[in-house]
């Protein structure tokens, strides 16, 4: 168990993609967007109510935008996230109460007012892993003398990957392993080649669930236990780890190519037909008579 001076904090970054989640209601009426934010709530509340020092974020990627769903600006409770409520007179546990109104109010606000226009429908993921980031160093700062801070960024992916966000991607990659922060993902569709590369640089885990309705149960099992919980559980074998590079001139997954000295940028190596060099004939050498 953590000691009382140290801060587990966790940051739930959710793809709330429209287009993709208006194909799943089609394809799976039983999983849909809500009963996957009911699965982030619950994961929420067990970490929330493990230890009195453990904190929560939750980010909404939009095609757009990243919201912050909890805490925001509506909580008064400041921005640690923490847990500094005390239980209501009916036993429930006030906090985790005000969490889950809050996240449930912000995600309708969001998918209401926001509208895709436009050709980009790609989720914004970099830009929330980059503000999730920029929240965990502002919240270090905030610490007492003394105090420690664990942090974790759990990614629950929908949407396909976005070969133009390569870049900004592979830079809050390598930002998170820098301040040792953990980068866990719960990929719902196709597999991520970019988050098998966060989970694997950082430490993390990265699971694609077999079944969207046992989300809940997937959460609770391998990622709400931290890093030395780990070490004792039976969890999934580790996926392979695809690690080929986006080609910066077609956005293109390659495994041989060109790459910059200065700024190790790849690109594709093309094949060219170069005109075929004629070869001079040999002359015969005349026979001595």
């Amino acid at each position: 168990m953590a000691s009382e001076d140290e801060v587990s904090l966790l940051v739930i970054v959710v793809d709330v993609n429209p287009i993709w989640w208006g194909q799943q209601a089609q394809r799976e009426p039983e999983f849909t967007l809500s009963k996957c934010m009911d699965a982030v709530m619950v994961m929420g509340n067990a970490h929330m109510a493990m230890t009195r020092t453990n904190k929560l974020a939750v980010i909404a990627s939009h095609c757009r935008d990243s919201h912050f769903l909890y805490p925001n600006k509506s909580w008064s409770g400041g921005d640690s996230g923490g847990n500094d409520a005390s239980s209501s007179g009916d036993g429930k546990y006030e906090l985790l109460s005000i969490a889950n109104n809050l996240i449930a109010e912000e995600i309708r606000n969001i998918m209401s007012k926001i509208e895709v226009t436009g050709n980009s429908t790609d989720t914004l993921l970099a830009g929330s892993l980059a503000k999730a980031l920029c929240y965990i160093h502002r919240l270090t700062k905030q610490l007492e003398v003394g105090q420690e801070i664990k942090s974790r960024i759990l990614v629950i992916k929908a949407a396909e990957d976005c070969a133009l966000q390569y870049m900004n991607f592979m830079n809050v990659i390598f930002a998170a392993q820098k301040q040792n922060i953990l980068i866990d993902a719960c990929v719902l569709d196709s597999d991520s080649g970019l988050l098998q590369q966060a989970c694997d640089i950082t430490g993390g885990l990265y699971l694609k669930i077999p079944q969207k309705v046992a989300l809940a149960q997937y959460l609770l099992w391998v990622f709400l236990p931290d890093s030395e919980q780990r070490s004792q559980l039976v969890l999934p074998p580790p996926a392979h780890v695809d690690y080929r590079a986006a080609c910066f001139c077609h956005r293109n997954l390659i495994e041989i190519g060109y790459v910059c000295s200065v700024c190790l940028s790849s690109e594709t190596a093309f094949k060219i037909q170069l005109p075929q060099i004629v070869k001079p004939k040999k002359k015969k050498l005349k026979q001595p008579m």
